[in-house]
């Protein structure tokens, strides 16, 4: 064997048939970079400020280091267990549930499968009515409507303009539509983070409240979770574990700097008259909320609005999808075809009910889902299957490929983790 063969480190190769011959199509770890980085910046950024403004900069930015170094480590133990199963299966491509219900059977996967339903359930109530807040609030401004319109008519205007969208537009279209979102996502990013740091009080470095960071933690943990779309990095990069874990390395650490840069700019802009305002109807004191109104200037005020809403519309784009395919892979197993009408009207209504009914849900939603599904999915669920793989003869026999160091202690550490955010929202639900 050469030293070109002894440095493949891929478990199988990507063909095309081109040309009367085979071609090797191998994914990038720039691609994959792209698609996680895709996958973490959405929506979950639009609720950040708000968490951690109580606590302040340097406590949250903290936090938001903690967390992201959680998320990567729980991010490598699903891609260490998905190279694994795809090795010892022989399959080249397999999804997080199925990789549960392998190794944790179909209690794991039936648990799982809940999980990941009320987490797209929870994320598209978030969005819609969000959204829909954006949606109308930007609506009356430029009309310089006096009377402001009821939240419940925004969460409706945003089903009925986006929700059609995903009902009647093609696939390629959406793609494409969802392409310019991003690109204009990226562009507004950069003018807020130019204008905001033009305004930032370093007063606002001394807000230092530590009790309060506790709150945060849930929702930068939805913000940084990207781990449903590992198993797809995998695949791309033909079980290259070197590829593997640089693009999950990079790709979670460019987002962390965008949370950095985002949050720090976004308390940094919080003077006293803007802290002054208080909201009688809203359980929780969202910062971006006054912005949008033009208190730190109209031009800001601009980018804002449009910044939020796009975040919001690509990962209501993505997770309308994810939840979609769900229930289509059931109606496949059931062998009980669904067409589009009632497929859609299954992913879109129930959200569309709920947040109709409780417009100001946005907050608590990503929360729940943070505390209780993404907990699931992405810290019980991999120690687990990991602990159960450690136990098993075939996977013990020298032959299996590690991406996390530690062994038994990160699993502590991955499920202490999950359990602690899940008691926590169950002691806040019932007000001990």
């Amino acid at each position: 064997m050469n030293k070109k063969e002894q440095t493949v480190t891929r478990l199988f190769s990507h063909l095309k048939f081109d040309n009367n011959k085979f071609q090797h199509q191998p994914g990038s770890v720039l691609g994959n970079t792209a698609l996680i980085v895709g996958t973490t910046i959405g929506a979950g950024i639009i609720g950040l400020p708000a968490v951690t403004l109580p606590s302040g900069i340097i406590p949250s930015t903290i936090l938001l280091i903690i967390v992201w170094l959680y998320t990567l480590i729980s991010g490598l133990l699903i891609a260490e267990l998905t190279l694994n199963v795809m090795k010892f299966e022989g399959i080249s491509h397999i999804g997080l549930l199925a990789i549960i219900e392998k190794i944790l059977g179909k209690p794991g996967a039936r648990i799982a499968g809940i999980a990941y339903v009320f987490n797209h359930y929870a994320l598209l109530v978030a969005y819609m009515t969000e959204g829909g807040k954006i949606l109308t609030t930007t609506v009356d401004k430029v009309w310089e409507l006096e009377h402001i319109s009821p939240q419940w008519v925004g969460t409706v205007s945003f089903f009925l303009v986006f929700g059609s969208l995903m009902y009647w537009g093609k696939d390629r279209l959406v793609e494409r539509i969802n392409g310019i979102f991003i690109i204009i996502l990226l562009i507004t990013f950069l003018g807020l983070l130019i204008l905001g740091g033009m305004q930032f009080q370093t007063s606002q470095l001394l807000v230092q409240n530590w009790q309060s960071i506790g709150n945060a933690i849930a929702i930068i943990y939805v913000a940084m979770f990207f781990h449903s779309i590992i198993p797809l990095v995998v695949t791309q990069l033909e079980g290259d574990s070197p590829k593997i874990r640089q693009s999950i390395l990079i790709g979670s650490v460019i987002p962390l700097f965008m949370f950095l840069a985002w949050n720090a700019v976004i308390l940094g802009c919080m003077t006293p008259d803007i802290l002054s305002h208080n909201f009688a109807n809203e359980s929780v004191f969202d910062p971006l909320q006054i912005l949008r109104t033009g208190q730190s200037g109209e031009w800001f005020a601009v980018l804002l609005s449009i910044f939020s809403e796009f975040a919001i519309v690509t990962s209501f784009i993505g997770i309308t999808y994810g939840l979609a395919d769900f229930f289509q892979d059931i109606s496949i197993l059931t062998k009980s075809e669904i067409s589009r009408l009632p497929l859609y009207s299954l992913v879109l209504l129930p959200p569309l009910s709920l947040g109709t009914f409780n417009p100001n849900i946005f907050f608590h939603a990503l929360e729940y889902t943070g505390a209780f599904s993404v907990s699931i999915l992405g810290g019980i669920m991999p120690a687990l299957m990991s602990w159960k793989q450690s136990q098993t003869p075939e996977f013990t026999n020298g032959n299996y490929q590690t991406l996390v160091p530690g062994g038994k202690i990160t699993l502590i550490f991955i499920m202490v983790g999950a359990l602690f955010l899940i008691c926590r929202q169950i002691l806040v639900i019932y007000q001990f």
